[in-house]
């Protein structure tokens, strides 16, 4: 049935703007940023079918370039589109984050690190170094591993600290495999960077790891100390 067809309150985009965009289902949300279906297929229809076939929204949000445009219905114009709306999104909680200090708005900071890591197929090792009044200066990523690994230099990281001035820093990793849960050396490589931070009077926040659900907090766990 083409969609136009459908009850008023039941379309898509219509219920959006009377209920709210929270009140969509996943392929409902998908349906309005696609915008029209193909022949044969209504675009409620071909989101059903896209996230049949990537597993998920997120899986279908983090596909690579050539696996997006190898379906049917999709093309170059709406790879940029999506990629053009998960930058506005970073960018969005990265402005959100730089108007009040780090520390008093650590769930929209932790947030802000997902959208910045949980993509990433490999494991990456970054930083977001802070000012004084611990308000964000700048984000990195620093160090770029294997699936389940990324090799991260004490030294490069103060370095880092110093070219931004940086007066304190949070560090953040991935793991692909989705658990957050830290490992050994993870716990290790924390306490040493912040040793030798602190030679440099830089303080370590806290060690954010992103994997499925929620970013974990390596001080809130225990794992570290504030």
């Amino acid at each position: 049935m083409n969609i136009r067809e459908w009850p008023l309150d039941e379309r898509p985009r219509e219920k959006l703007l009377a209920r709210g965009a929270s009140s969509l289902s996943d392929a409902e949300l998908l349906a309005v940023f696609l915008g029209s279906g193909m022949r044969g297929r209504n675009v409620v229809e071909l989101a059903r079918g896209l996230l049949a076939k990537f597993g998920s929204l997120r899986q279908l949000l983090e596909a690579d370039r050539e696996a997006f445009l190898g379906e049917l219905g999709l093309g170059p114009v709406r790879y940029s589109q999506l990629q053009a709306v998960l930058e506005i999104g970073r960018r969005h909680l990265a402005t959100t984050i730089e108007r009040e200090s780090a520390m008093d708005s650590p769930t929209v900071v932790r947030r802000y690190l997902k959208s910045m890591l949980r993509h990433e197929s490999s494991e990456v090792f970054g930083c977001l170094f802070l000012d004084n009044k611990h308000r964000p200066l700048a984000f990195e990523i620093l160090f770029r591993g294997t699936i389940n690994r990324a090799v991260v230099y004490p030294r490069e990281v103060v370095r880092r600290a110093l070219a931004h001035n940086a007066a304190a820093l949070i560090l953040c990793h991935n793991h692909p495999s989705g658990n957050s849960e830290p490992s050994q050396d993870d716990v290790h490589l924390t306490r040493t960077l912040k040793q030798a931070l602190a030679l440099i009077d830089v303080r370590v926040l806290d060690h954010v790891i992103v994997g499925d659900g929620e970013p974990l907090s390596m001080v809130e766990q225990g794992w570290i100390g504030a």
